[in-house]
């Protein structure tokens, strides 16, 4: 990366490094069956590996085991990551687990993070994320059902939940319930964790996806809670800063989710162009053909624009803070998820047959992507924030036309006046 986002030497290094590890022992991962004894070796040794150069969860802070970088450096790492579904496992820096590792560091007690964020940093727990309901919109995180009533030295939890990300594998449950509906919408609900042996606790079913079968508890599950008991410590930040807590976590995955859209688009395109250098029709490369360049251009000048404005809002972030980068975090959401979904289409129709079938990656891509365009909240909910921020620097005009944009005739009148007369003076 050169320019304004260029890094020093030692981290290109880094970078460097993680490229020909992505591609010589991650991508591998995507063949090997999921289920098999030998997955399982196959990635505890990846991550040692990870672990052993220093890059295990990046995201984090230093006295929480990670690199303590900013989100410019994290950028540019994680679209490397990103090339690969198993990336981020190799790395340590897997949704939601990573969201809920950034949640307890930032409102978990002490106690909270010694049982739940060390196991979960160290690979020996995972996690969910549990707020989504199925009769309201997953966009807006002030309107839920599910509620948490205190009871002693402990909290009741009632309510039911879906697409509770990794939930049928998760040790524990981080749950946004409603614990004072009077209360102001974004005062209304807290935060809980919630062990996965807790009673009343019932994770139903893994929902089907286009994705197909999820293994090994990767998923989206149903999940109820029918008056499920837990420890009143289990209160994450204070009661009525559920909401709060929720858009630190989302914010920063959202840039996150961003960055690896960013690879993905990549592999994306290389293979595409790889393609058309190889296959050939009526006698010529399919290089040669006006339409597929105009594929390859477009789908390069979008990805550069994609680029610029992830790295411009994790700049944002790292000098003003994520609540500063708001606007910027929306806007490459919906416009990163657009230009996934175009390139790694444009990947398939060039390759035909053979980039519908399972022999290469794309399919497998493409189907995940188009998660991307409502993950985390939809590009139209991101849309319309993006444009009510813009509207608040303009007012009406008085009139009938724009302000500034059509002068009228008296106007211009008075102000070529106006020139002619001050130039006579001059002259003078």
């Amino acid at each position: 990366m050169s320019g304004v986002f260029a890094v020093d030497p030692e981290f290109e290094r880094e970078l460097s490094w993680v490229r020909e590890f992505m591609k010589t022992h991650v991508w591998p991962l995507e063949v090997l069956d999921v289920e098999d004894k030998e997955f399982e070796t196959v990635l505890r040794a990846v991550q040692a590996e990870v672990k052993s150069r220093g890059l295990w969860a990046a995201h984090l802070p230093p006295e929480l085991g990670g690199q303590g970088h900013g989100q410019v450096r994290l950028a540019q790492l994680n679209e490397i990551i990103g090339t690969s579904f198993w990336g981020p496992y190799a790395f340590g820096c897997q949704a939601p687990d990573s969201g809920n590792a950034e949640i307890l560091a930032l409102a978990g007690t002490p106690e909270q993070k010694e049982t739940w964020l060390h196991p979960l940093l160290d690979g020996r727990m995972w996690s969910a994320f549990s707020m989504t309901e199925p009769d309201h919109a997953g966009s807006d995180p002030t309107r839920m059902s599910t509620t948490a009533t205190r009871d002693g030295n402990t909290w009741v939890i009632n309510g039911h939940k879906w697409f509770s990300s990794n939930a049928m594998a998760a040790d524990f449950l981080i749950v946004m319930a409603v614990t004072d509906p009077d209360a102001q919408p974004h005062r209304r609900a807290s935060m809980f964790i919630v062990p996965k042996d807790a009673p009343g606790l019932d994770v139903v079913r893994n929902v089907p996806t286009m994705i197909g079968p999820e293994r090994l508890g990767f998923g989206h599950p149903e999940v109820r809670y029918d008056n499920c008991r837990i420890d009143a410590a289990n209160i994450l930040g204070g009661v009525g800063n559920g909401f709060k807590i929720a858009q630190m976590r989302l914010g920063p995955g959202r840039i996150h989710h961003c960055m690896r859209w960013l690879g993905q688009a990549q592999r994306a395109l290389d293979i595409m162009c790889e393609r058309v250098l190889q296959r050939e029709v009526r006698g010529r490369p399919l290089a040669d053909s006006d339409l597929v360049r105009s594929w390859i251009a477009e789908s390069t000048a979008e990805m550069a624009a994609a680029r610029l404005m992830t790295l411009n809002a994790a700049w944002i972030i790292d000098t003003g803070g994520a609540a500063a980068a708001k606007t910027d975090i929306a806007m490459i959401k919906y416009f990163g998820a657009d230009v996934l979904n175009r390139v790694i289409d444009r990947a398939i129709q060039v390759n035909g047959a053979l980039g519908f079938s399972g022999d290469l990656p794309l399919e497998h891509m493409y189907r995940r992507a188009r998660a991307a365009r409502f993950v985390d909240g939809a590009d139209e909910v991101h849309k319309t924030a993006v444009a009510r921020h813009v509207l608040k620097g303009y007012r009406a005009p008085e009139g009938p036309w724009p302000s500034d944009h059509v002068p009228t005739r008296r106007a211009a009148a008075a102000h070529f006046a106006a020139d002619v007369t001050a130039r006579s003076h001059h002259d003078d």
